[in-house]
Formats: structure tokens, sequence, C-alpha cells
């Protein structure tokens, strides 16, 4: 009973000091105080923003192209012969003025031609005159014989009458009436004469139309031997010399005339559209005429640049024409600007003449819209922009396009100008969140250039 006591004691002893930790943990852990409580703070991001410009907005439209000439003039010999002189200049590359005389053919054998037909003219000129006068001579003769033959005509019927009274013998009205009958011959025969002039003079005059005609043709043929330049050019490859012979028809030279200069540069319809105003887009279709394209772009001004490492130079323009296609897989229309009078435009160090080859850069600017909002194309995200609110707080709103032009897009509505327009990516986006905007000032100035028709040097 003693040992039972004791096992007892001994457990209770054991078990009642683990109850005791166990208590006190469970005191501890129920009356622990939590952990301290601090006040949160909402994060700021900061953001680059413009205040959204509201310019006069010059809408433009770059294209490429390279310069041709306006004019190409191909020398070719009309007629053969030897040359006998050029014109001092005759150089490729050389400036020739208009109506020079560049090259000089033999004209000796088409002068004997022109002499030979002016005599040939003149013969026949001399027998339509003598034929005029034979005329005369012929109705005069025959006036005569009329008289002579009425007078023979009346001595038949007398002497007639005197062999009816048996007073003269049949011999003697023989005679007579032999002599009335060749004074009718010689009548008859004096009218055919006359009948026959009309058709003599008819066949001179038509042969005197040939030897003019012949004479006309001889003296062109002259003149072909002298080889003028028909207007202002610039020469190009020429290999020609003194004592050359030229076939009829021989290609000599080709020049470039200096009077105006094209350039055929390259527009997508969309970006043409977009120069004009509202109201008139939608007159504006491929295929229009040149007069009507012109009407309809007649406010357009056109500047030609050329770009060459540091060095730049510029020529004002005008549309001339609009070519008859589109092209089927970019949609593109070639539009012809000229550049007049290149050469008189240049200035030495600062601006060359526009010549042949040079690649150019051709930009249309249409009429200024005034009151137009315009933004970075970076800002827009789905037809919609981040802007900062007053209380600096990210806002959404969506906006209507007019049209994109090279690094902004002009806006419909959804923007009236005047607001902070996030011009960095906010993602992640959460409408609402405190922002802090930094101006980049920098790029509304850019902006503002940009839109208003100003190009910064290249």
């Amino acid at each position: 009973m003693k040992e039972i006591i004791n096992k007892i004691l001994k457990m209770f002893l054991i078990i009642l000091p683990m109850v005791a930790a166990v208590l006190v943990v469970a005191y501890l852990v129920t009356h622990k105080p939590g952990p301290a409580r601090k006040q949160g703070q909402e994060s700021i991001r900061p953001l680059r923003v413009i205040e959204v410009p509201y310019v006069d907005l010059v809408p433009r439209v770059v294209g490429f192209g390279v310069a041709e000439p306006g004019w190409i003039w191909e020398a070719v010999a009309e007629v053969r012969g030897t040359v006998v002189s050029i014109h001092p200049r005759l150089k490729s590359g050389e400036l020739i003025e208009a109506n020079s005389v560049v090259i000089q053919i033999d004209p000796t054998e088409y002068e004997l031609a022109v002499a030979r037909l002016k005599a040939t003219v003149e013969e026949t000129r001399a027998n339509i005159k003598e034929l005029a006068e034979d005329e005369e001579n012929t109705k005069q003769l025959l006036g005569v014989e009329q008289r002579s033959l009425a007078l023979a005509q009346k001595s038949l019927e007398r002497k007639l009458e005197a062999l009816k009274r048996n007073a003269i013998s049949q011999d003697e009205v023989d005679r007579e009436e032999r002599n009335y009958l060749q004074q009718k011959q010689n009548v008859q025969q004096l009218k055919n004469a006359l009948a026959l002039i009309p058709s003599k003079r008819n066949a001179l005059n038509a042969a005197l139309d040939v030897h003019r005609s012949n004479l006309k043709q001889a003296r062109i043929d002259l003149a072909k031997t002298v080889i003028k330049a028909p207007y202002d050019c610039r020469l190009g490859d020429v290999d020609i010399e003194t004592g050359q012979f030229l076939r009829a028809g021989q290609s000599l030279f080709k020049a470039h005339g200096t009077a105006v200069t094209e350039i055929d540069a390259r527009f997508r319809v969309e970006e043409l559209r977009n120069l004009l105003s509202e109201q008139v887009r939608g007159r504006f279709q491929p295929g229009l005429s040149t007069g009507a394209f012109k009407d309809l772009f007649r406010d357009v001004s056109v500047i030609i640049s050329l770009q060459s490492g540091d060095w730049s130079a510029e020529w004002e323009a005008r549309i001339d024409r609009v070519r008859e296609t589109v092209d089927v897989k970019t949609r593109e229309m070639k539009v012809v600007v000229a550049v007049d009078r290149p050469y008189e435009k240049a200035e030495p160090g600062v601006r060359p003449p526009l010549t042949a080859g040079m690649f150019c850069r051709v930009e249309l600017q249409g009429p200024a819209r005034p009151g137009s909002v315009v933004v970075p194309r970076s800002a827009i995200h789905d037809s919609s922009v981040f802007v900062v609110d007053r209380e600096h707080r990210l806002q959404k709103k969506q906006v209507d396009e007019d049209f994109a032009q090279s690094e902004f897009v002009v806006l419909k509505s959804g923007l009236s100008g005047g607001e902070m327009v996030v011009v960095s990516d906010p993602s992640p986006a959460i409408v609402g969140m405190k922002v802090s905007p930094v101006s980049d000032d920098s790029l509304k100035q850019h902006l503002m250039a940009l839109s208003q028709g100003k190009r910064a040097k290249q």
C-alpha cells in the first residue's frame, strides 16, 4: 500500500511541473501584446507630362523623288552632210543659250537645189505668162478670121445667085466655096486652140505648185543644215567634231532644258487627303484630272530640300500635275512638282542648281488650321490618353483622332488644350493613383515646332 502511494506521489510530482509549464505558456500566449502597427502612406509615381498645346496646325506630308529636267532635247541630224563648224562650247556639261547655233552642216548642196528650183519656178511663171499672151493673140486673130469668114460667105452667096442666072461658070462657084470652107476651117482651128488654153494653164499652174513645194522643201532642208538650241539647255554627252559626216536621222546628243526641273514624288492617298480641310476631303479621289487636282491643292505650298551631311539646301516649288495611276501595291499617288528657273536660283556655296539625278525630299504644306489640339503618338493608348488632374491623380480620357502626322496625332475631340497629358509609359496604369508630374518642356516645344511646320535641321 505504501509503495502504491509512493508511485502515485512520484507521478504527481512529474506531471505537476508539466501542467504548470503548459499553463504558464498558455497564459503568456494569450496575454502577449500584438505587433506594433505603423500608419500607412500612399505611394507616388513620377511621370513625364506636357501641357497639351493649342496650335495653328500646318498639315504636312513628305515624299521623295529624283530630280529630272522638265524638257529634254535630243539633237538629230535631219539632213546628211559634213560638219563645217560647231559651237565653241559644244562640250558635255556646258550651258547653251536658246537659238545658239551649235552645229553647221555644209549647205552647198542644198543651196544649189534651192537655186535650181527657183529657176524652174521662174521658167514656169514665164510659160504661164506666154500662154496668156498667146490666148490674147488667138482671140484677136479669131476675130479677124471670123470677119473674113463672113465676107467669104457673102461672096459665095452672090456667086450662087449668079450661077442661077448662068452669069458665071460652075468652076468659079466651086473655087469660091472652097475659099469659104478654108476660111471656116481657120476659124475652127483658132477656136480649138482657145479651148485648149485653160487645160494648158491648169497644167502649168499645177507644175508651178509642185516646183514651189519643192523649193519650199529645199529651203527647209537648207535651214536644217543649221542646228540651233531650241531653249536654254545644258549639254549631255557630246561626240561631234568638225569634218565629221552626218547621216540623216543620226542622233547627235541630248540636252536638258534649264527652265524647269521636275520631281516625281510619291505620297499615300490618305496623306494627301489630310492636307485638305474636312469640308473638301470628300471631293478628293484617286483618278482626278490634273486640272481638278491642282484646283483642290491650289493653296498647298511645296518645299524641295536636298540634304548632304551637315549641309542642306531648299527650293520653293509648285504642283505641276498628277500622274494618271495609283500604285496598286503601295496605294501611292505620283505627284509631279516643278521648280522654275533652278539655275537662276542657284547661290554659290549656299544652293546649287537643282539638276538631274539629285535625290530630293518633297514636302507639301496645307493651309494653317487655327485652334488644333495635338498630342505625341506615344500618348495615345487604344484611342485614349492618360491625364493628370488638379489633385495630381491619374485619369483616363477617350479621344477621337482626326489624323496622324509624323510624331504627333491631331485630335477631333476629347481634349481641348491645356490638359496635362502623360507622355511616358504609365504601366501599370491605375486610374486615381497619385503621380508626381514632371514637365517635359523640350518635348512640348518640339511638338509645337513640328505641328506648325517648322523643320528641324537634319
